[in-house]
């Protein structure tokens, strides 16, 4: 059987990510689908970041306890269960580097779990990987660009 395989119908595996996903357009969160779930998985689990940020590793967007079953996220649709970013607020912050940075990448890594995890609303990176740590059945991965000016 194939590796869990994430994918964008917006954008390509190293591509750029359209302006409307991001914070120069309307922001929405782009459409996921995923294919290939490892056995045992229960649920799925979303981290995506910027490790190109001034700040460093910048989180944009944090999704736990995502229906497997369901093949994937339509574009600016919520996952069930969304933590903090890196702006202070819940679900998809789309990429705003600062004009003349150059381009910076965007990886959306999505884990398949072995189970449903028990995490407050608007939890932090940092006790998400510690919650899927020892859980995590497989990982994909799909990252994108973006630049300003």
């Amino acid at each position: 059987m194939p590796d869990l395989e994430l994918t964008s119908p917006a954008f390509d595996d190293g591509e750029l990510v359209p302006e409307r996903h991001t914070a120069d357009g309307a922001g929405t969160s782009p459409p996921l689908r995923w294919n290939f779930l490892p056995e045992g998985t229960r649920t799925l689990a979303l981290i995506v970041h910027d490790p190109d940020a001034p700040s460093g590793d910048f989180t944009h967007w944090l999704a736990w306890n995502i229906d497997p079953e369901a093949g994937g996220l339509e574009e600016d649709v919520s996952a069930p269960a969304q933590g903090t970013h890196g702006f202070g607020g819940r679900g998809w912050a789309g990429p705003s580097p600062p004009e003349g940075h150059g381009p910076h990448r965007y990886f959306f890594r999505l884990y398949a779990v072995d189970t449903e995890l028990d995490l407050e609303p608007g939890a932090a990176r940092e006790q998400l990987e510690a919650a899927i740590e020892g859980h995590v059945l497989a990982e994909a991965q799909l990252m994108g660009t973006y630049e300003r000016g």
